[in-house]
């Protein structure tokens, strides 16, 4: 038997593997109880003002009954196993709170016995912190594919957001790695919050108090580089996903090898992708908030990310045709498609220029990237040509240069803030 601190240890570093836990958007207010989840982000992540926040990132369980082959936890792996208890949980909470150890909870489980058992258990630990402690603070869980609708409707009651992993971005991948699941068990958790959150939004038009359910909103996680998929195939489920289900965010996380005899994944000492999972955050930011289709970045005929430059440099070298932009008469949504340019730097453009014709010195000082951007820019005094140059010289010219702010984890230090606007330039 273990002791507390040895289950703490164990199942808080099980969950280490999911990355799907920044946060915002908590609007729980706290009346008369502890912690205030609409103060602050959660998970050592950034939040809009730059602090770095935090929570108890645990397991229930780290037993499990399937046998994924990407996941620590399959159950024929060789692993110390343990289980905390509902009260355990609950009390871990608090206790951490309390020390100004955490600000909020993101809760996950292996699945024990059958995805309704585990999903009451769950559902009785943000239960209980919320109508026992009176626990204000921010809570992430994560849902149990295969639950029921009335589990899943309860747990939405008290928690900030929901999740529910997708695992591997396609059906097929998904079946050679974990033949026993399959991407419906994921859709109808996800469909069933996405119809619980209309209906309430519907009903606040006409009752003037309805309860909170998932504020925050709900996400997924695909698991990267284990199975063979293209970066086309897992920006087309990501965006179908956001379409869909309206989802906050998809998480996309770099396979780590873990199982030695597993022929089917890339085996330990391979080097996990962080470089390319970093190029699929970028690609989301931009379909996301800059106004890029899916099949500008990614087609049948470019499947696949350029790992030595960011999605939008790429996207502009292949397309030469449309520059160079002259931002004293371009609209904003062509602005910001400049590399160098970001969202806050196009707003300042588009305000600064009613005041009169933009020079290069002018834009210089609006945070922009000068030297990249001056290739597919002109302003009012810009040297006639520049931005004709072959894209094969672009190219060469900016490539060489390391990009601003990238670092081959950059992508674990993710918010929900122009936190890739450094590499989105």
């Amino acid at each position: 038997m273990f002791d507390f601190g040895d289950k703490l240890q164990i199942l808080a570093d099980a969950a280490k593997y999911d990355v799907s836990c920044s946060s915002s958007g908590g609007k729980r207010k706290n009346i008369g109880g502890i912690g205030d989840s609409s103060s602050s982000g959660i998970c050592h992540t950034y939040t809009e003002d730059g602090r770095c926040v935090s929570l108890l990132k645990i397991l229930m369980t780290n037993y499990c009954i399937f046998d994924c082959a990407f996941c620590v936890s399959r159950k024929s792996n060789d692993v110390q196993r343990a289980a905390f208890s509902v009260k355990e949980v609950v009390e871990l909470t608090m206790n951490f709170y309390r020390r100004n150890y955490i600000e909020g909870l993101f809760l996950s489980s292996g699945i024990f016995k059958s995805a309704d058992y585990t999903m009451e258990r769950l559902m009785l630990v943000v239960k209980k912190l919320r109508t026992e402690e009176k626990f204000h603070g921010y809570i992430h869980l994560k849902a149990i594919p295969g639950a029921s609708e009335a589990l899943l409707k309860e747990a939405g009651l008290y928690v900030d957001r929901m999740s529910v992993n997708l695992e591997i971005p396609t059906e097929e991948g998904l079946k050679l790695v974990a033949p026993e699941k399959d991407h419906q068990s994921v859709r109808e958790p996800l469909q069933t919050i996405k119809t619980e959150i209309m209906a309430l939004k519907e009903e606040k038009k006409t009752i003037k108090k309805v309860p909170l359910f998932v504020p925050a909103g709900q996400s997924t996680q695909m698991v990267i580089g284990a199975t063979g998929e293209s970066d086309l195939d897992i920006m087309g489920t990501a965006n179908e996903f956001y379409k869909t289900y309206n989802l906050k965010r998809v998480y996309y996380s770099g396979y780590i090898p873990i199982n030695p005899k597993d022929s089917l994944l890339p085996q330990v000492g391979t080097a996990p992708p962080l470089q390319r999972e970093n190029r699929l955050y970028q690609t989301d930011w931009l379909l996301r908030f800059y106004g890029f289709s899916l099949h500008e970045i990614l087609n049948t005929k470019h499947q696949n990310l350029e790992l030595d430059m960011d999605p939008k440099l790429a996207w502009a070298i292949r397309n030469p045709q449309f520059f160079p932009i002259d931002i004293n008469t371009a609209s904003y949504q062509w602005i910001i498609r400049i590399p160098g340019v970001g969202r806050q730097s196009a707003n300042k453009i588009v305000q600064a220029r009613n005041f009169g014709k933009l020079r290069e010195d002018q834009v210089k000082k609006m945070g922009i990237a000068f030297n990249r951007a001056k290739y597919f820019m002109s302003c009012a005094d810009s040297v006639f040509g520049l931005g004709f140059l072959y894209p094969e010289q672009v190219k060469k010219a900016l490539v060489k240069q390391p990009l601003i702010g990238e670092a081959s984890n950059s992508s674990r230090l993710i918010s929900e803030v122009d936190s890739y606007q450094l590499t989105l330039f």
